[in-house]
């Protein structure tokens, strides 16, 4: 028998692993964009659309997984328009329609059970010819039901509504709230064959809708625009030159505005550098005026100086001579009044060769003139005045002998000559 610890062991992980197990069985993913549809014993029918799970008993039911995806089916389609002329008489125009049609799997349990048995029981390659199929013959109906502007225009509901027959009223009817009238057509003529197949129609993209007549009016177009384009360019180059010529205008006037502004501006300057020359010349002027006063000042300075040189030094000559010759009488004085009369006489004798002449000169020269009086006679008088004069006489000429006087004329042996003449 097995330990008791080990069946206490086994049996939770077995719990652990089957359980998990019994339920994937039971539990199974339904992807995004995929539905599962589980059929049971009773023929009972359950559809769960992912993402999600599913409720599934192996051997008790029965599961199938389709695409929700939507499918995409390209269209070319070539057929004739219902195109008439002025006299309602048939004139086709052929065109080429490159489309792309949309549809999906219907979304009512119906409709997907119906996908699964009809269309999706198919193999893929057949399941896209008989789309292509359906619609391309839907959308040849809807270009032979079309004229060639309604299938150029975008919104044309109203057009195609006088032009559609009168067996789709219901088209005609919604044609107000949709874009494209083909696609409208399409949906309409296509839309049983597609519930049929459990689909339902999404949408139709025109790609390209090719014609003679389209080709033409493209080239018209294009040419148009070419030469609107031409036209704007043109108008562009025109206005462009135009600013250009404002420009290069207002250029110009700013030059000329320029080029006056700089004459005046020479002319003040000139004017200016004239006032200047002008002032400069005045200052100059006033500067040599100022040169000449200050050396006029300067030459009156200098000869002021002079002057006053020459007088100080006439003036110390004079004090010096002054000096000398009252140093020469204090001296002739003292020497008389040392040598008394004997000197005197002696120097009378010793220079009577040389002042006879001055005396008898004197005295012709002298103007005398006897005034008597205080009891002197007229004799005594003349006496005592020639004795003075020959005194005055002497004296001077001792002075000069001994070199204190210049003997010169005009120094002071004759102005003592002269004051000893007009003495007597």
């Amino acid at each position: 028998m097995m330990p008791q610890w080990l069946l206490v062991v086994a049996i939770p992980a077995a719990v652990l692993v089957l359980v998990p197990l019994i339920v994937a069985g039971f539990l199974r993913d339904v992807d995004a964009g995929t539905i599962r549809m589980v059929s049971w014993l009773n023929g009972s029918t359950v559809i769960y659309r992912g993402p999600g799970k599913s409720k599934e008993i192996p051997l008790l039911t029965t599961g199938t997984t389709l695409s929700s995806k939507v499918i995409n089916v390209d269209l070319d389609i070539t057929d004739q328009t219902a195109d008439l002329d002025e006299s309602s008489t048939p004139r086709p125009i052929k065109v080429r329609v490159l489309a792309s049609a949309i549809v999906s799997v219907g979304d009512s349990d119906t409709m997907i059970k119906t996908a699964a048995n009809r269309f999706f029981s198919k193999l893929e390659v057949e399941q896209l010819n008989t789309l292509t199929d359906l619609l391309t013959s839907s959308g040849r109906r809807a270009i032979n039901l079309l004229t060639h502007d309604q299938l150029f225009s975008a919104k044309s509901a109203a057009h195609a509504r006088t032009n559609l027959p009168a067996v789709q009223p219901t088209a005609l009817a919604e044609a107000e709230d949709e874009d494209d009238p083909l696609a409208i057509i399409i949906r309409k003529a296509c839309s049983r064959e597609l519930t049929d197949l459990g689909l339902v129609f999404n949408s139709l993209n025109i790609k390209v809708v090719q014609s003679e007549v389209a080709d033409a009016r493209r080239r018209q177009s294009a040419a148009e625009a070419q030469a609107n384009a031409d036209i704007v360019s043109a108008q562009q180059a025109r206005r462009s030159k135009e600013a250009q010529l404002d420009a290069e205008r207002a250029i110009s006037d700013k030059q000329r505005e320029l080029e006056q502004t700089k004459a005046a501006n020479a002319a003040l300057v000139a004017q200016a550098e004239a006032k200047r020359q002008e002032a400069m010349g005045v200052q100059r002027e006033a500067e040599l005026d100022a040169t000449q006063v200050a050396q006029a000042k300067a030459d009156a300075e200098k000869v002021r100086i002079e002057v006053e040189a020459k007088a100080r030094a006439e003036a110390m000559r004079i004090t010096a001579i002054a000096q000398a010759t009252a140093e020469s009488i204090r001296q002739v004085n003292e020497a008389i009044k040392a040598g008394g009369d004997a000197y005197f006489r002696y120097r009378q004798i010793e220079l009577l060769p040389q002042i006879a002449p001055i005396i008898a000169e004197g005295l012709a020269d002298a103007k005398l003139i006897t005034i008597s009086g205080g009891g002197a006679g007229a004799p005594e008088t003349t006496a005592q005045n020639i004795t003075a004069v020959i005194q005055t006489a002497l004296a001077a000429q001792l002075v000069t002998r001994g070199g204190l006087l210049d003997s010169a004329p005009g120094n002071g042996g004759e102005k003592l000559t002269n004051a000893a003449t007009r003495r007597s």
